[in-house]
């Protein structure tokens, strides 16, 4: 065989591999196809099954557990009748130190709910003197009070002989007890008269009024989004928000509600939460001594912003 023979010959197999080179691309782009087409419905399905999954999530965040406390009247009403001159304290400032000793307690150890309940009837039914409060409706105004931010008590609280000495007791270490100087994501507010024509002025101890773009009565007391931008015109109006908010996006303690019962029984029959408490733990000094080892709480329920559940500790 001649040079050009043989160059003839490879250029023949060169074009022979080049097409089954070819063919065999094809094939396999034929196949990547049906593999990419059969996997198409799957990638959907999953897609969608995301998300789906993202928006049940969104719908339904995850709530954080509450947890209640009721307190019987009786510990105004037994510590009225002290000796206490060896104190040297007033009896008037002796309760007040005490109702403040518990307001502390409950916020150190952020406590959802409070409920007083009334263990003395005959001064609701009117067997004491004119004017004179139960226990438990001096513990539940305390309270009410020491729990509202400073720049609000004015307008909240009118005046009344048994918040005489309560301007004594230290303020309470909460996040929404904030300061003039001191911005906050979120601030407690009270709605005031005017024009509705815009929304609602609120007083959220600033020094000027903000706007709400929600029509209320006013005297009413609001939670308001403030968000990041600190322009208090007009024309930024911001938005009242449920009180439970801020302790849901924040993560940090937002106060607790004071509720009064008028009975043992009617702490439980007028809970706040639609299926009542989840577990419920009575102490008394008759009962038997429980290490904190032996002590397992259940798992609580979270459906909805009226249902979340809790633990009430009766003391």
């Amino acid at each position: 065989m001649n040079h050009a023979d043989s160059e003839k010959a490879c250029r023949k197999t060169d074009k022979k591999e080049k097409r089954k080179k070819g063919k065999d691309a094809a094939e396999n782009a034929c196949v990547a196809a049906a593999a990419e087409e059969e996997a198409s419905p799957r990638k959907e399905k999953k897609k969608q099954r995301k998300d789906e999954d993202a928006g049940e999530e969104k719908a339904s965040p995850r709530r954080k557990p509450t947890v209640s406390i009721a307190v019987a009247g009786s510990i105004i009403d037994n510590a009225q009748s002290l000796e206490l001159a060896t104190l040297a304290l007033t009896r008037a400032l002796f309760l007040f130190q005490l109702a403040g000793q518990i307001a502390r307690a409950v916020t150190v150890f952020r406590i959802d709910e409070v409920v007083v309940f009334d263990s003395n009837p005959a001064v609701e039914n009117g067997d004491a003197d004119e004017g004179e409060e139960s226990g438990a409706r001096f513990l539940v105004r305390i309270l009410e009070y020491l729990e509202t931010p400073q720049y609000l008590r004015r307008r909240l609280f009118p005046m009344h002989k048994n918040l005489k000495f309560v301007g004594l007791l230290p303020p309470l270490d909460a996040p929404h007890h904030v300061r003039k100087h001191e911005w906050s994501v979120f601030r407690e507010g009270v709605t005031l008269e005017g024009d509705h024509s815009k929304g609602t002025l609120v007083d959220v101890g600033l020094n000027k009024n903000v706007l709400v773009e929600q029509i209320l009565k006013p005297g009413k007391r609001v939670t308001v989004a403030m968000g990041t931008n600190r322009d208090l015109t007009a024309a930024c109006a911001r938005k009242v928000v449920p009180s439970y908010t801020p302790s849901e996006e924040t993560r940090s303690y937002w106060g607790y509600k004071v509720r009064y019962a008028s009975n043992l029984s009617g702490v439980f029959k007028n809970s706040p939460y639609k299926e009542g408490y989840d577990h419920i733990i009575g102490t008394s000094e008759h009962g038997e001594t429980i290490s904190s080892s032996e002590l397992t709480l259940p798992s609580f329920r979270a459906t909805d912003a009226a249902a979340i559940t809790s633990a009430c500790l009766l003391s």
